[in-house]
């Protein structure tokens, strides 16, 4: 480990000493340096991992309690026809392909319907980047119609809708600014977006994984953006695949300055949460399955990375969430373990990841959500989109 013999250089510490030093720092909620960030993502024996997780299950202690949140919401993808081919998706369908769909507004609000009966309060909506959706007049009108047609039968109901991928789909498709689409689609409904898309905030990883996708900068300007009309955003992650530790930190370093930039700027609104989505590869596109040689999630991997995110993340983005989709319910469960505090959504419906070969499942109740807390003697509460 080069950066190790780096320290030790500089400091002329051991590599236990200099974890030490690091982890305290990161409980005295201190901003860990890259170099830092990167020095526990390179930590491979048990003690120092033992370590590690516990800093980060303290600090998660520290920043918000004990207790773990959960949401009820549906899951709704309303399309799976998309022009783009990233190469970790199983989900995306050519318009003529067998499996393609395009829901009708008469389904979208069935399924909301009964999302609701089930006691949902968050309808969490993304779709593929459906060329069609333009023949309705423009994209945008198609997107506005679909969230004023949701919104004036549910009023009361949050909608968590529209990456920032989808975001810059509508404005390309229509040849408007990105400010015009957020406003409109603020006003017709939309509450929150999802922080999805962002996969690795790095380039060159974006080149590889997801070319046809927008770049790293106009992922972070959208959802700036979105912070500066008021729409929170969700942060994620796409990891196990072929970023390095370094390229990692270099994302949640993003994530962290944006966030920083919110609230040095009294913006009003912020990132609410960061959510770790390790690759699910089974069903996946060959090239990238090959090139990364699994096809589910390394478990210890991906706790690993969670504990360092939170570490990292530090006092800036406060909850944590593992995908239980991706890890299965128990995987999540020990997450909470790793540094997470809130176990998402009930989902009730989920397509993308079950698509790839995921085997958690595409729904939960929450009384298993719940279960998943008393098994560790944490007390549970149910919250809204926005954490309230």
């Amino acid at each position: 480990m080069a950066f190790v013999s780096y320290h030790q250089y500089l400091t002329d510490a051991s590599p236990e000493a200099i974890l030490e030093s690091i982890l305290a720092k990161a409980l005295a909620q201190e901003d860990l340096t890259p170099e830092e960030g990167c020095f526990l993502l390179t930590c491979r024996d048990d003690s120092a991992w033992l370590a590690i997780q516990q800093a980060a299950d303290q600090l998660r202690a520290n920043l918000v309690g004990e207790t773990v949140t959960y949401v009820v919401n549906r899951n709704l993808n309303f399309t799976n026809i998309c022009e783009q081919h990233c190469s970790f998706c199983a989900f995306r369908r050519d318009a003529e392909d067998s499996g393609a769909f395009w829901l009708t507004p008469a389904q979208i609000l069935a399924k909301v319907e009964d999302a609701i009966t089930q006691g949902a309060t968050e309808i969490c909506m993304q779709g593929g980047l459906n060329p069609a959706a333009q023949l309705q007049g423009s994209a945008l009108a198609f997107y506005e119609d679909l969230i004023s047609t949701i919104k004036s039968a549910f009023p009361a109901l949050h909608l968590h809708a529209f990456s920032p991928q989808e975001i810059q789909f509508i404005a390309r498709q229509d040849g408007l600014d990105f400010e015009t689409v957020l406003q409109t689609l603020q006003t017709a409904g939309v509450d929150s977006l999802p922080g999805t898309a962002a996969e690795v905030l790095v380039d060159s990883v974006r080149h590889i994984i997801c070319p046809e996708k927008i770049d790293s900068q106009t992922w972070l300007t959208i959802v700036h953006l979105a912070h500066r009309l008021g729409l929170p955003t969700t942060s994620t992650m796409l990891c196990g695949h072929i970023e390095t530790p370094a390229q990692q930190i270099q994302h949640l370093e993003h994530l962290r300055a944006l966030q920083q930039r919110a609230i040095a700027e009294q913006l009003p609104a912020r990132i609410t949460e960061f959510i770790l989505l390790p690759f699910v590869g089974e069903l996946a596109p060959k090239p990238l399955r090959h090139r990364v040689g699994r096809d589910q999630p390394s478990l210890s991997a991906t706790l690993h990375l969670t504990a360092v995110a939170r570490l990292y993340l530090g006092k800036w983005i406060v909850n944590h969430q593992p995908s239980w989709v991706k890890l299965g319910l128990a995987g999540a469960t020990e997450a909470l373990r790793w540094g997470c505090n809130d176990l998402g959504g009930t989902l009730m419906e989920e397509h993308i990841t079950s698509m790839a070969g995921a085997k958690g499942g595409t729904a939960l109740t929450v009384t298993q959500l719940q279960g998943a807390c008393q098994a560790l003697g944490r007390p549970y509460r149910q919250r809204t989109t926005l954490y309230h």
